[in-house]
């Protein structure tokens, strides 16, 4: 039996799975099935569930969530918040704390404090649109002229992105930070200046009240947030750099201030010669300045999060051309119907999927099988939006329009891959994991003992031994403990022609034990190209090239731009071909010199009656088993050469792939390619695990199977077939030959697409790791010996107190041993 329920308390597909999840674990229900928009739950059951059962499940498991009797009225029904006018209102965590749950203003994850991203639409592709500058109602998909005053239409401005207006309030914000950090920390630097020029001008104990008046902008308003994430991790218990850089800054900036109210409260070992208390006003803006300069870093990047998204929605036109009762009629995208006769112009995209109508032509369909050789296309063929239509004009029948076409469920995969990745946890962050409450323990018992055994008053000591323990385990070093590996490591990469998008990228490339590769433009050129020009004892191979050249000058089929341009590289001079005739699907036939010349496949050669003889049958078959594309050429009905056209292996790609294999690295190739051309590729390379006749959304099955079996899956590909497998990936790397869509969707891109340089991307991720590790120990070791010392273990002993001084010297020294073990990446060997 089924029943059907009202939910209330979701508001995305993340509380729909749960929801889900939570219902169908119910005992006695075999299926569950919700749906989001209606807010409606179909529950199968083996006998009904009183609707208390399902309550009690929901409120054990669903938080806010409540199951009501259908059109039931609840009091504690939510209402879904209002989306973003800007974007299309759709924001998730990049870490992805909890799951699949998406936001519908920007903001920071209630749970890491990460900035959330805005996921692109993609449903439509609303394109640039036209407006009259003077008559801003007036919108058109075309540049042209406005109907009204007749001047020229402008490109109508885009909505600003939240990531776009998220960047530009932290660098305004940076800009205010950096205006008043600059002058305190030049303020607390001038004590080191012989003389001191600025005590001629102010005394010690009013540059401290400047310094203090300097702070405020940037503690109250500019960096304000990390204190908010501080708290709100503590709340949680997810402890992060967060936690300790508000923690560390926070109290730096509070003793400061308490220093320069009430001074006479601080034991003398705590004052300068001048009778003040050394404040840290510089330590913490400083510190606060560079987090947020981080933070303008990243959002930098997360302006270009959906760029994969964004190049892919370029690929379909704005408009179309319908036919109508005879007429065309230019129309927006957004226009075309379901059954509409739509005419594709040579050169053109095709603008969504159908079935040819009338009319032949060829199609570069290589975003949807990566293929590099155009598909001929006849009366009852399919056509896919987003491909480039050849030289001649076609009539096509509308069949998917809109969310339905391959590319938008191209864009769909893309979009749920990319979402679906969680970045690896910072090292840093683990680390503050289990740094931050043992700083914090370690304060409070320095403070207890200091009040039960420390000399008078006690109190004073408690406190200002308490705070120095949080001081000196402030985490300036930890803070550039990754990042200045990874900057440098980065800059190693680029120099090597590895360019990497993220620190993630790196981190995952080190346990990458699985490669997924594409075959064409990936292991091969990627274009198609002339391997063998053959001939039998009637006629030399160089004047079959001639025939062939000349035959194919008139040709439109892509096929034969190869021929020609490798005639001309050759210096073929062209023969004057009469009676010139394209046979489709076939090849082309002519007359050269009063002799009938045809050129093309199997089929041809059985339609103009040629002979061909055994020999010359051998050597062709044995070229199509190894993937080749194989034309005749007969004169006068009998077979005398072949020309066999491919795509050659790249020179790098087997010395590449034998080295990865060394490194323990398992290499597979998924081509769209046909069985006999993978296996010829396969065989030369020694690739035991390859799979032929993949499409996009196969690829990405493969990759999601391997990671379902515990693999680290790496993927390298240049087409925009291999988009989603890349975004899905541990780590996506691209040919930097390839498309903008596989470069956008990797996190690797190789700028001479060679594989030789995925070696390099590996031996750069070991040798970058290896130093963040390096870095992390020195970044904590002067913290870990200074915190004991300034909780006071030496004064019992020796009377020694943690002077400020010193303090500084230990996190100023850290720091520099961070950058210079940072800066020996420079000189790593990874090629």
């Amino acid at each position: 039996m089924k029943h059907t329920y009202t939910i209330t308390g979701m508001t995305c597909n993340g509380c729909r799975s749960h929801v889900e999840q939570t219902l169908a674990a119910v005992k006695g229900i075999k299926s569950a099935a919700v749906n989001l928009d209606s807010e409606e739950a179909v529950l199968e059951m083996e006998e009904h569930i009183p609707l208390e059962v399902l309550q009690e499940a929901m409120k054990k498991n669903g938080g806010h969530y409540a199951i009501h009797e259908l059109g039931a009225q609840s009091a504690e029904k939510i209402e879904k918040p209002v989306k973003q006018q800007n974007g299309n209102g759709t924001f998730y965590c990049p870490m992805h704390c909890e799951g699949d749950k998406t936001y519908t203003k920007p903001g920071d994850c209630p749970v890491c404090g990460m900035d959330l991203v805005e996921e692109v639409s993609t449903l439509t592709n609303k394109g640039q649109k036209y407006t009259c500058p003077m008559h801003p109602e007036v919108i058109h998909s075309e540049p042209g002229d406005c109907p009204i005053c007749g001047m020229d239409l402008v490109p109508k401005q885009a909505d600003i992105s939240a990531e776009e207006k998220s960047y530009r309030k932290l660098l305004d914000k940076f800009k205010i930070a950096l205006g008043f950090t600059l002058p305190i920390f030049l303020i607390a630097m001038s004590e080191m200046i012989p003389g001191n020029p600025l005590q001629k001008v102010l005394s010690l104990k009013h540059w401290n009240w400047v310094q203090f008046a300097l702070s405020i902008p940037v503690v109250f308003y500019a960096t304000w947030m990390f204190f908010e994430r501080a708290y709100r991790s503590v709340k949680t218990w997810n402890l992060n750099m967060f936690t300790l850089i508000g923690i560390g800054a926070g109290v730096a900036w509070l003793f400061s201030v308490f220093a320069i109210l009430v001074p006479d409260f601080f034991p003398s070992q705590f004052k300068t010669d001048h009778g003040t208390v050394h404040v840290y006003f510089e330590a913490a803006t400083v510190i606060l300045t560079l987090v947020l300069f981080g933070q303008l870093l990243e959002a930098r990047a997360h302006r270009k999060t959906n760029s994969a998204v964004k190049e892919l929605l370029k690929l379909a036109p704005n408009t179309a051309v319908r036919i109508t009762d005879g007429n065309e009629e230019k129309i927006a995208i957004d226009d075309i119907n379901k059954g509409d006769l739509l005419r594709v112009k040579p050169g053109e995209k095709i603008p969504v999927d159908g079935i040819v109508k009338e009319g032949e032509s060829t199609v570069d369909e290589s975003m949807i099988t990566g293929e590099p050789v155009p598909v001929q296309k006849v009366v009852g063929d399919q056509v896919h939006s987003g491909t480039i239509n050849g030289k001649r004009s076609f009539v096509m029948t509308a069949e998917k329009v809109g969310s339905e076409t391959l590319l938008s469920q191209i864009i769909e995969m893309v979009n749920k891959a990319s979402r679906s990745q969680a970045p690896i946890q910072k090292l840093a962050d683990k680390i503050s994991s289990y740094f931050v409450p043992a700083v914090v323990f370690v304060s409070i018992v320095t403070f207890v003992i200091w009040v039960i055994y420390g000399p008078d008053p006690a109190y004073v000591y408690a406190l200002v031994n308490a705070i120095a323990v949080l001081i000196i385990a402030c985490p300036c070093a930890l803070g550039l403990a990754t990042p200045m590996s990874v900057m440098v490591g980065v800059g190693k990469g680029a120099q090597s022609g590895v360019l990497i998008k993220n620190a993630e990228a790196l981190e995952r490339m080190d346990k990458v034990d699985t490669l997924v590769i594409d075959k064409t433009g990936t292991i091969t050129e990627g274009k198609p190209s002339i391997e063998k020009i053959g001939s039998i004892a009637v006629v030399d191979s160089e004047k079959v090239l001639q025939y062939i050249v000349s035959l194919n000058q008139l040709s439109e089929h892509p096929l034969a731009d190869a021929t020609v341009k490798y005639g001309k590289d050759n210096n073929v001079s062209i023969l004057k071909v009469d009676d010139f005739d394209t046979i489709t699907g076939m090849g082309v036939m002519g007359t050269i010199g009063g002799k009938s010349i045809a050129l093309g496949n199997d089929k041809m050669m059985t339609n103009a009656k040629v002979t061909i003889p055994e020999n010359l049958q051998v050597v062709v078959t044995a070229h199509q088993k190894q993937g080749k594309t194989v034309s005749y050429l007969a004169i006068d009905n009998e077979a005398v050469g072949f020309v066999s056209i491919g795509d050659r292996i790249k020179e790098t790609s087997e010395k590449a792939i034998k080295a990865l294999q060394e490194a323990g690295i398992a290499v597979i190739m998924l081509t769209g390619d046909h069985f006999d051309t993978a296996k010829a590729v396969a065989d030369q390379l020694n690739l035991a695990d390859f799979k032929a006749g993949m499409l996009p959304q196969d690829k990405l099955a493969e990759v999601e199977r391997l990671q379902a079996k515990g693999k680290i899956v790496a993927v390298a590909g240049d087409g925009i077939n291999d988009a989603p497998a890349l975004a899905k990936s541990d780590v996506g790397i691209a040919m930097g030959t390839g498309t903008d869509v596989a470069i956008e969707s990797a996190s690797v891109t190789l700028v001479k697409g060679d594989l030789h340089g995925i070696v390099k991307a590996y031996k750069l991720s070991n040798a970058v790791m290896k130093n963040i590790k390096q870095n992390l120990f020195f970044a904590l070791i002067y913290n870990t010996v200074g915190i004991p010392i300034a909780a006071g273990v030496l004064y019992p002993i020796f009377g020694l107190l943690l002077s400020p001084m010193i303090a500084a010297l230990a996190m100023s020294f850290s720091s520099v041993s961070v950058i210079a073990n940072a800066l020996r990446l420079r000189a790593a060997k990874i090629d």
